[in-house]
């Protein structure tokens, strides 16, 4: 059973729910790549820097981590990565969910990564490396690139494209007895 687990997904997806909840089901760390990028004021570590973050909180046994950061880190999976869990849902679900989410923490005032960020309409919205316009743009890359750089890898690619298979695959015994019997394993 697998115990190293990268969780995929453009910004919206869920990814961080879902590992969360993998973690917790599989009694490993999570690691949320978002909390060892963003510093105070949304600032950036130097790449050697978040490589070290990144290398040290995923050197144990288990653990599941969620997000990006391929171009960061330098490679596309956290090493010794044994599976990877892809959130592939259709736009006109992830678009809606990111903007409520972003509304919700502006609303509230949410601090997030405990670095004392907080989102604005402006940085969700407007210009290239706006929230919504990125996460467009990663869920059109990883279609492209996500199956065959897990094929070039070795590395089990299971594909999720709705909210309820998600749930039947996180929530089946067979899945974590076998990763053989998970559904909707891309190939």
């Amino acid at each position: 059973m697998e115990r190293r687990i990268a969780v995929k997904g453009a910004s919206g997806s869920g990814k961080t729910t879902l590992a969360a909840r993998l973690a917790e089901l599989l009694g490993v760390p999570h690691i949320e790549l978002d909390a060892l990028f963003h510093g105070p004021g949304w600032t950036e570590p130097p790449a050697e820097e978040f490589r070290r973050r990144v290398a040290e909180a995923t050197s144990g046994d288990g653990w599941v981590v969620d997000g990006g950061y391929e171009g960061k880190l330098g490679v596309a999976l956290p090493a010794g990565t044994e599976l990877v869990v892809w959130l592939d849902l259709p736009l006109h679900v992830i678009v809606p969910r990111l903007i409520r989410r972003t509304r919700t923490r502006i609303r509230d005032g949410n601090e997030l990564w405990a670095s004392g960020n907080r989102e604005s309409w402006r940085e969700a919205l407007f210009g290239w490396d706006a929230l919504v316009p990125y996460a467009i743009r990663v869920h059109f890359r990883l279609r492209r690139e996500l199956p065959g750089r897990c094929r070039e890898l070795g590395v089990p690619l299971v594909r999720l494209r709705t909210m309820a298979e998600t749930g039947r695959w996180l929530e089946a015994p067979r899945r974590r007895a076998s990763p053989d019997a998970a559904p909707q394993r891309s190939r």
